[in-house]
């Protein structure tokens, strides 16, 4: 009898093996004055929170390189002169605009490679950093940003940064290529045969993504990521928190093998064992992640091959612990809360609408330099960012806030009726012309169909209609579309695969309605499918419920 062959792993794999501390040859690129990496250091330098990308929209000029940088800033928040850095940072070195990430990140893009040591450089000097923002590791733990109506907000964020720190990896080549500007010797016996503590020599077969949140807002949509801790709150105090593991939402067109999938809850713990609980569920990861094929290699697939059952075994054997049943709590909505609150502490916030996440300067919005301005008068507020795309003002006071509403209206940002309904509570991820996985517009498609979707819903007399809607390029999934009412995934130009039936609480996947729809096509496509609506639904029914309900089912 002839043994089957042992499944070849993927490149990534090899070339992580082969050297360990991730620094590849990108000190001495960065030294030589030519525009690109390698392909092998285009893998490591996604562990360094960079992604070499062009131009699209100009490779038939020639093409011409130019990075993404992405920042990682635990739980969204930043303080006003780190803001101030990193619009300095977009206006020398960038394009000039801050795309705010749907992982409460900031991205730069347009970066040239000049620019890129000094820009990551000034990162770290304003004591945030991109390591592990991108790559085969944990990456931005995000954290619900609203100021809550508890005390226990302050407890979350205190363990979100207890994990942050814990899953962090522990490569000296970052700090040796970013801060000091010097090649690691990959000969030294240090290096050659490094092993991270918690990672291994290897890492992780593909990216994961922690999540913190607290009901009833899930803002965060907590179950697309890979570890999810959902606070419990009773009498006011931060008692422990629901597990949630197994979330994702990347998909491949064409191979039904790949899907996207919400998070198991598995159990209750304390917070206290929250640092073992996470390095359990990061190394199971780790250990039966798919390292043969990288478009099954995240743990959602472990999850749900494996069962329930074996995982949860798994986390406790591993934590040391004893998961509780799963305490009682209920999402109502993953919306943002525009305009002014008040917080419990006495103070305020400010939620302001950022179209697509992009902060730019136009002729008639001024955002970019708005935000500056308030950052550079007004240095005890924080800046925070949402997983919505959105922006935070919090800590201001009572008597700061009409100055700042002066400030913003002078530079055209508007403090009420920022946004429509619909604009309100659409994402887009950034797509065309930078990405190179994307197959169709996103980002610059996105504010003129919801234009169109806002004017079906006004000739019907469903102009007050709340309507959750999403966009994607490719099937990837970073606007998380498989969760919204309405989404349009890019298949390729101009055409789209379009997806009903999520819901206000993000609890439930959308699915797929039509695999191809012209984007010209839009309002032959919707229009009966929102009369339906209009005439048939039951009181309050919202359309992504109405969708579930009836349209969805029609399919069966």
């Amino acid at each position: 009898m002839i043994e089957s062959a042992t499944p070849k792993l993927t490149h990534n794999e090899v070339i992580k093996d082969a050297i360990p501390t991730l620094a590849g040859n990108i000190a001495a690129t960065l030294a030589s004055g030519t525009d690109q990496f390698s392909a092998d250091d285009q893998q490591f330098t996604k562990f360094h929170g960079i992604y070499q990308q062009d131009d699209r929209d100009l490779r038939k000029t020639g093409k011409k390189y130019i990075m993404m940088i992405r920042g990682r800033i635990p739980g969204g928040i930043m303080t006003p002169a780190q803001w101030i850095t990193f619009d300095d940072l977009a206006a020398t070195y960038g394009n000039n605009t801050l795309r705010i990430t749907t992982r409460q990140s900031i991205q730069f893009h347009g970066v040239v490679m000049s620019g890129l040591g000094p820009l990551v450089k000034k990162i770290n000097e304003c004591l945030l950093s991109t390591l592990a923002a991108c790559g085969d590791v944990n990456r931005n733990i995000t954290a619900s940003p609203t100021p809550s109506q508890t005390t226990a907000r302050a407890q979350m964020l205190e363990d979100c940064h207890r994990v942050v720190a814990a899953l962090a990896p522990k490569t000296k080549a970052y700090h040796a290529i970013w801060i000091d500007g010097v090649q690691l010797n990959l000969a030294d016996p240090e290096n050659k045969d490094f092993v991270d503590p918690l990672y291994g020599k290897t890492y992780l077969p593909r990216k994961f993504k922690t999540c913190f949140v607290m009901p009833p807002v899930n803002d965060m949509d907590i179950f697309t990521n890979d570890l999810g801790f959902i606070a419990i709150v009773e009498n006011g105090q931060l008692v422990g928190y629901n597990l949630a593991v197994g979330g994702g939402m990347g998909r491949t067109h064409g191979q039904v093998t790949t899907y996207p999938r919400l998070a198991d809850v598995l159990g209750f713990f304390k917070p206290e064992r929250i640092v073992e609980v996470a390095k359990a569920m990061l190394t199971i990861h780790r250990d039966f992640g798919d390292r043969t094929d990288r478009k099954h290699a995240r743990l959602k697939y472990v999850v749900a091959e494996k069962g329930v059952d074996w995982t949860r075994a798994q986390v406790e054997q591993r934590a040391g612990i004893k998961l509780e049943p799963a305490r009682d709590y209920k999402f109502t909505t993953t919306s943002d809360a525009y305009g002014w609150h008040k917080a419990l502490d006495g103070t305020h916030f400010l939620t302001l609408f950022v179209e697509c996440g992009r902060i730019k300067d136009t002729d008639k919005l001024r955002q970019k330099t708005a935000l500056r301005r308030v950052a550079e008068k007004f240095g005890n507020i924080e800046f925070r960012l949402s997983a919505n795309q959105n922006i935070i003002l919090a800590n201001v006071a009572e008597a700061d806030k009409a100055a700042i509403n002066a400030l913003l209206a002078e530079h055209g940002v508007r403090t009420e009726n920022q946004a429509s309904l619909l604009h309100g509570n659409s994402m887009a991820c950034p797509a065309l012309p930078t990405c190179g996985l994307a197959l169709a517009e996103s980002e610059r498609m996105l504010p003129g169909l919801v234009d169109r979707i806002e004017k079906l819903c006004g000739d019907l007399g469903l102009g007050s209609e709340e309507i959750i809607i999403r966009s994607t390029g490719c099937p990837n999934g970073c606007a998380r579309p498989y969760m919204a009412e309405i989404a349009f995934v890019g298949k390729a130009p101009g055409r789209y695969q379009l997806w009903l039936g999520g819901n206000a609480s993000g609890t439930r996947l959308n699915k797929l309605f039509k695999d191809v729809l012209k984007e010209a096509e839009l309002e032959t496509e919707l229009r009966p499918l929102l009369a339906r609506f209009a005439n048939e639904r039951t009181a309050n029914e919202r359309f992504g419920d109405w969708c579930d309900r009836v349209v969805l089912k029609e399919q069966l």
